[in-house]
């Protein structure tokens, strides 16, 4: 049998497979639908150090090949987190080894390094740190653009906390291989990319708009080929590890943004089409090695390269 075991940032992982962000909740909500013995890690929803209602009138519109979404960061509060929904997901890496991910966003550099440095005493093991939100009117868009910005908020949190700092990036951003370049220099410890592409969508009945917001955020098999360019440009600009994500939903699609470099994926949008599609895309994975002679995934990462 093919061997997934991956290493990220000093855990290791059943394998290179983590729900995404928004996608799975805080991990509880699949227990019994996908088989967690195969699943590398959990990125919980979104925080911000406050809590907020998200977004209001319509929050998902279905694509022929994805899904718009304009959640707004729905979410109780970091502490909320910390003192509720963590132990959850420590009772899930109790019984089965998935590494917790906390995702962080915020309005201000304040707010990032507060709800920081909470996470940082807290029990998670990675902080994942959301500058790219298209779907939020305040602060995300701005640090996802521009290279300094998203440097100068990182350089913040990693003041701020000891904890490992994934840095989720927006495919908004401005030069991908620059911002990728200016957050390692600030600190990051690993780069997850990417996040949900700025999409709209008209409702012809009502001859407006669907989302209050106009933009929304596009995931799914639609951005997918997208999403893997950036992977490959990030790759080739930083040192440290870099998550790929956008539109993976077969074993196949996971194994093309590992040779393409990627440390480890993540499984989002798939998961509400089918909610046992993180383990099944470990399955596949390894499926499709044990049919090619590939022990681990250490013989083909990068090799597409």
């Amino acid at each position: 049998m093919a061997d997934l075991r991956t290493e990220l940032l000093g855990f290791e992982m059943n394998s290179p497979v983590i729900g995404a962000s928004g996608t799975v909740g805080y991990g509880v909500e699949y227990e019994d639908l996908a088989d967690f013995a195969k699943i590398g890690g959990i990125s919980g929803k979104g925080l911000t150090l406050h809590g907020q209602y998200g977004n209001k009138g319509e929050r998902l519109w279905e694509t022929p090949s994805g899904l718009i979404n304009s959640i707004g960061l729905q979410n109780p509060g970091v502490q909320h987190f910390i003192d509720v929904e963590l132990p959850e997901m420590l009772s899930l890496k109790q019984q089965y080894g998935t590494v917790v991910i906390a995702n962080l966003g915020g309005h201000s550099e304040e707010e990032y390094v507060e709800g920081a440095a909470l996470l940082d005493k807290s029990a998670v093991d990675i902080i994942e740190l959301n500058i790219s939100c298209p779907n939020v009117k305040q602060g995300g868009m701005a640090y996802g653009v521009k290279a300094d910005a998203a440097g100068e908020v990182v350089r913040m949190v990693r003041a701020a906390c000891r904890k490992p700092l994934m840095v989720k990036l927006s495919p908004q951003a401005e030069d991908i291989p620059a911002m990728c370049r200016a957050v390692e220099a600030a600190g990051a410890d690993a780069i997850s990319l990417t996040n949900t592409f700025q999409a709209c969508a008209i409702d012809l009945e009502k001859r407006r708009p669907v989302f209050d917001n106009i933009f929304a955020g596009l995931s799914g098999p639609a951005v997918r080929p997208i999403a893997l360019r950036m992977v490959w440009q990030a790759v080739g600009a930083v040192s440290i590890p870099v998550v790929g994500l956008g539109g993976i939903a077969t074993g196949r699609d996971a194994l093309e943004f590992i040779m393409a470099g990627a440390a480890a994926v993540q499984v989002g949008a798939a998961n509400f089409a089918n909610p046992r599609a993180m383990s099944a895309v470990a399955e596949e994975m390894a499926a499709w090695m044990d049919a090619h002679g590939v022990k681990d995934l250490a013989e083909i990462r990068g090799c597409a390269r």
